[in-house]
């Protein structure tokens, strides 16, 4: 347990709380792949937040007859009850539970929904982890337990780390860093920090980003199963120090609104972390052949027209097209006209950097 985050002490508990929260899902540009004991981070990473993929939940809690040993919980998605979704959450809670030891003390209904498919490659346990985490420091905020902003935010992001690594970045707006690095102050390994938003040039702070769905379903290999294929990797020491590196640089490039070289970071760490992958023991391949078929057009249609177009991938097939705002039009004009149908008619998602998450009525 860790004592920067103390037990909530509420002397007199609510019968019954309700809250809802909207929560984003995010993109990483510097990868954040190979976990440390207690779901902390084996290198730090930034992301640019999304503003169209988010998740909504809203949270309803009674007060129990009587103290049980087992958590009480029932998940709704999409307005379907869907008992296989409450291990996970149920996991979740055991490990936040010495921060939040009323969990036993309730029975919760978690309804929750997302604006994206299901399944589709976008990081859904961000945008749901980091709403569930809001909901659960809001009930505490209303019982005196911590304070509005800064205090609220971190115990949020600290919660929804411990649910999903990548969550504890959706908390924030426009970008965010999880994990220590001497290129953002007050950045931790136990909860993410917001960027600076006077340290992120206007031309990211809209960046936008289309999602080629090149697949969907459940991918080969989990991310989870991932992380922890870095154990024992044979350049896992030389990542993690590259991925520090990475941070340090890609903060400066925020700060001086230079696409280029966001560009090429971006794709250099997307192709790094599938690199990971390739060569691990046991090694595996999420790509797709239209992940290379869309790669390979993004750079042609670069080289011909100079075009700021570049792309980063998440652990799985589907490509992620990112390209400034003044450039939106052009671009999705060929999204939709060549690219899409030159990797199987598949499907896409505009999306671009947003404003985090939000209290829902």
């Amino acid at each position: 347990m860790d004592d920067t985050f103390k037990p909530t002490d509420i002397k007199c508990l609510p019968g019954s709380f309700s809250s809802a929260w909207q929560s984003p899902s995010n993109i990483a540009i510097v990868k954040y792949w190979g976990k440390l004991p207690g779901q902390l981070p084996a290198n730090p990473s930034l992301s640019l937040t999304l503003e169209k993929c988010h998740t909504e939940t809203r949270l309803e809690m009674s007060r129990r007859d009587t103290a049980k040993e087992g958590f009480d919980v029932k998940i709704y998605f999409g307005g379907q009850e869907k008992p296989s979704f409450a291990p996970k959450i149920e996991k979740f809670f055991s490990r936040i539970e010495p921060y939040a030891p009323y969990l036993k003390d309730y029975c919760f209904t978690v309804r929750t929904d997302n604006t994206f498919p299901h399944s589709s490659g976008i990081a859904s346990s961000a945008s749901g982890m980091s709403a569930l985490a809001l909901c659960l420091t809001d009930f505490e905020r209303t019982c005196g337990q911590t304070t509005a902003g800064q205090d609220f935010s971190r115990r949020a992001s600290f919660y929804a780390r411990l649910g999903s690594g990548s969550a504890s970045r959706s908390i924030y707006g426009c970008a965010a860093v999880w994990g220590k690095t001497p290129a953002v102050e007050n950045s931790s390994d136990l909860y993410a920090v917001p960027v600076p938003y006077d340290s992120v040039h206007p031309v990211f702070r809209n960046m936008c980003d289309t999602v080629l769905l090149i697949e969907s379903g459940s991918k080969s290999v989990s991310s989870t199963e991932g992380h922890a294929l870095m154990d024992g990797h044979p350049f896992a020491r030389q990542r993690f120090v590259q991925a520090g590196n990475n941070v340090e640089a890609l903060a400066a490039i925020l700060r001086e609104g230079d696409t280029e070289a966001f560009g090429h970071m971006a794709e250099a760490e997307a192709l790094t972390l599938h690199a990971m992958m390739m060569t691990g023991e046991p090694y595996y391949i999420l790509f797709k052949p239209f992940t290379i078929t869309a790669i390979q057009a993004i750079w042609a249609y670069r080289r011909d027209t100079g075009a700021q177009v570049y792309f980063t991938l998440d652990a799985g097939a589907n490509v992620h097209i990112l390209y400034p705002e003044a450039e939106k039009d052009k671009i999705r004009d060929f999204i939709e006209k060549t690219l899409s149908p030159a990797c199987g008619n598949c499907g896409f998602i505009h999306d671009n950097a947003g404003t985090g998450p939000g209290k829902l009525d």
